[in-house]
């Protein structure tokens, strides 16, 4: 059976590593161990946080909906339960956009909702 060499695939995958461990701190962006190491949490944690920022975005935007459905005298639930009842189809990002760059706007939704509580 003939030997087979690993030489150029083995140093690519090195090399792949320690390219993607570029700007680590201390041996993490020289030894190859220990880069490898934080690569492989570095990718666990993108990977997760990846998710987690969906839950970020949303728990933001339902604050500033609550904080300006507040100036008009509601609550988020009492506004958002309306605003179904009212059949207006609206997501939540769109909604806290229109709170900050469009108050007048934001308004009448809320006065649709008011209508319809």
């Amino acid at each position: 059976m003939s030997r087979v060499k690993t030489n150029v695939a083995s140093r690519e995958r090195k090399k792949k590593i320690m390219r993607m461990a570029k700007g680590y701190r201390g041996a993490r962006s020289r030894a190859y161990r220990r880069a490898k190491e934080q690569v492989i949490r570095s990718l666990a944690y993108a990977y997760r946080d990846r998710r987690n920022r969906k839950r970020d975005f949303r728990r933001l935007w339902i604050l500033r909906i609550n904080a300006a459905v507040r100036n008009e005298g509601m609550t988020y639930s009492q506004f958002m339960g309306a605003l179904k009842k009212a059949g207006v189809l609206v997501n939540r990002k769109r909604l806290a956009q229109l709170s900050i760059e469009d108050p007048e706007a934001f308004r009448e939704l809320v006065q649709i909702a008011l209508a319809h509580r």
